[in-house]
């Protein structure tokens, strides 16, 4: 192989390479995201549980089913 063909394939691996590494970190962020968009769902589904226990206890008071 000539000089210039071995440094085109030399650049090409090192683009290749280079690519890979930035797919996998879009991956990774990817990830993230919905890890983290999974966890705020799970907390506003736990508060929103919370509000309808807290309502419905408010009611169970108010109209006496409670006593």
């Amino acid at each position: 192989m000539s000089n210039n063909s071995q440094s085109m394939s030399f650049n090409a691996g090192q683009a290749k390479g280079q690519t890979q590494e930035k797919a996998s970190n879009l991956m990774d962020k990817a990830s993230n995201a919905a890890h983290s968009a999974k966890e705020s769902l799970q907390e506003g589904g736990q508060q929103l549980k919370q509000k309808a226990q807290g309502a419905s206890e408010a009611i169970k008071d108010k109209t006496g089913i409670n006593n």
